[in-house]
Order: C-alpha cells, then structure tokens, then sequence
C-alpha cells in the first residue's frame, strides 16, 4: 500500500525525466535567442530594449545576456558542465527579473522564475546518469547524508 501511496516506482525513470527536463529547457534557451544571433537587426532590437530598461552599457550586456542563454542551453541539452550552466541560468534570469519581469507581476516573473528555479536544481543537483558530465565522472564527488543521490 506503501509503494501505491508514495508511488515509488516512479522513482526508477527519474533520470529519464531529469534528461527531457534539460534537453527541453535546453533547446528552449537556444530557440529562444537564436535570432539575435543569426541576426544583427534583432540583436540590436535587444539592445535598444535593455536601454529601454536602464540596463547599463547595454550593447555589452545584449551580446553577454544572449551567448550566455546560448551556452546555457547547449549545455543542459548534452548535460555537460551542468552545475556551472546552473548558475549562470540562475543569474541571467534572476538580473531579468530584477530588471524587467517584476514590472508584469507574478505573471510577468513566472517564466524567467522557473528559469531561475530549473538553474538552480541543476546547479545543485548535476545533470544525472544519463549526461556527458556523468561519462566524464563529474557527478562523483562525495555528498553528504541530505539530498538526492544518484544512483550508481
């Protein structure tokens, strides 16, 4: 009865859901600024709007903000240096929210909130078994007693 309450069988394709989580958010990230990167009109759109937003040195920051998702997205896609794309997902969004989205309310914030939130589970967690990190043995080192373990 334990097993049906807690549905702990579901725990055995926690790697496979941990994989479409990063190949989809992956690929959201890449589509997502690959016409400012495949198109210097579009890229100076951006521009234009982190003026808009008094974003400092803006015509820095649109071509840093965009390759970072670019990267960030590449990485969660084949799960490879997983844990430092965690963090600069965490960052370019939490500067989004900070910056822009709270002006849209909880709605505004939710999507780039999720961002942050995805970043940050990844950044603590690894990518899991199925990654290039976990090839690479980057998922080896020593935890504590608190947190998800990955299996071996």
């Amino acid at each position: 009865m334990r097993k049906i309450l807690y549905l702990s069988a579901a725990q055995r394709f926690g790697d496979f859901a941990l994989l479409l989580m990063r190949v989809f958010v992956g690929l959201f990230l890449i589509w997502g600024v690959w016409d400012n990167i495949t198109d210097p009109a579009r890229m100076r759109e951006f521009v234009e709007f982190l003026r808009q937003h008094h974003f400092a040195s803006p015509g820095v920051l649109a071509p840093l903000s965009v390759y970072a998702q670019f990267l960030v997205g590449i990485a969660f896609v084949l799960g490879l240096f997983t844990r430092w794309a965690g963090i600069l997902c965490v960052v370019n969004f939490a500067v989004a929210i900070a910056m822009v989205d709270r002006f849209g309310g909880m709605r505004g914030v939710f999507p780039s909130g999720c961002l942050v939130f995805i970043g940050l589970y990844l950044a603590t967690h690894g990518a899991g078994r199925l990654s290039l990190d976990a090839a690479m043995k980057a998922n080896d080192a020593p935890r504590g007693n608190t947190g998800v373990r990955l299996k071996k």
